[in-house]
């Protein structure tokens, strides 16, 4: 299925050890650009995240945002290295004995000192393991949403082709007309002229002509292109690079049928194919 590359979607989880919040948001771009941004605790898991999203997208530029609260008492804290409080303190009892009218020290002052606290490091594996878990449900989300964009998109894309391959099938319907309209042009300047031309060398030139101003071979390309576009807009895997050579293609031939154009109604069709194969490309420059 189709895939697009603008999509955003949301995953949040609670536990024991607090709430894990992801976000991730994707854009267009030619290759896969990964963004994340994490809180410093779980910074090791950025190259799992990477390869997690490479396993699963090819292109677009993603911004991937964790978020993590820790449950109250449950995070990093403080304890008291009670060996060494306790030191200090025979050590300022010692002081005050040997000092006049010594101040007695307060708790808040001891805990002041070098080395009396020191942090308690939450375990953080628990919460590591969940953030991975729910990564993948957002990257599934995140490919749904892209499937689903992608869907409206291949409609659009799929309708716009159909429409070419309309205007290339009324061009040829109409060929007999424009060619029997070309000679009688020609047939006409020639008497206007007032010309005794040769009617061999008369018909050889109307040949030529008819020659230099056909378009079946434009307009059969046209149709292979279409038919294409259509074929590959089936297909599961990434086709965004495909779909836009085949805008070049629809485009050179396009081009090609308009300087060919013998009357108004080719050229007409012609400018209408170039404003859908526009129409198109932009499209596809948003699908992966």
């Amino acid at each position: 299925m189709l895939r697009s590359m603008t999509a955003y979607d949301r995953k949040e989880r609670q536990g024991e050890w607090g709430r894990l919040t992801w976000e991730l948001r994707s854009i267009n771009h030619r290759f896969l650009d990964v963004y994340p941004r994490m809180p410093e605790e779980l910074r090791q898991l950025e190259p799992a995240v990477r390869e997690r999203l490479a396993a699963k997208l090819s292109r677009g530029k993603v911004e991937c945002a964790l978020r993590f609260q820790p449950a109250a008492g449950t995070g990093a804290g403080l304890e008291v290295n009670w060996p060494h409080a306790e030191r200090l303190l025979a050590a300022c009892g010692a002081l005050a004995q040997q000092m006049a009218a010594a101040a007695p020290i307060s708790p808040l002052d001891l805990l002041r000192m070098p080395g009396v606290l020191k942090d308690v490091e939450q375990d953080l594996e628990p919460v590591a393991q969940a953030a991975l878990e729910l990564l993948d449900e957002a990257i599934d989300g995140l490919i749904e949403n892209r499937e689903r964009e992608g869907a409206r998109l291949a409609e659009l894309i799929g309708d716009r082709a159909r429409r070419i391959g309309e205007l290339a099938r009324e061009v040829r319907s109409r060929r007999v007309e424009v060619n029997a309209q070309i000679r009688e042009k020609l047939m006409n300047r020639l008497k206007d002229l007032e010309l005794n031309a040769d009617p061999g060398r008369v018909e050889q030139e109307l040949v030529m002509v008819a020659q230099r101003m056909d378009v079946e071979e434009e307009l059969e390309r046209l149709q292979t292109h279409v038919d294409e576009v259509l074929r590959v807009l089936e297909r599961r895997d990434p086709v965004g690079r495909r779909l836009d050579f085949l805008m070049q293609e629809l485009n050179r031939e396009a081009n090609t049928l308009s300087s060919k154009s013998a009357d108004a109604a080719t050229t007409a069709a012609a400018v209408e194919m170039k404003v859908l194969i526009e129409q198109m490309r932009e499209q596809i420059q948003n699908i992966e």
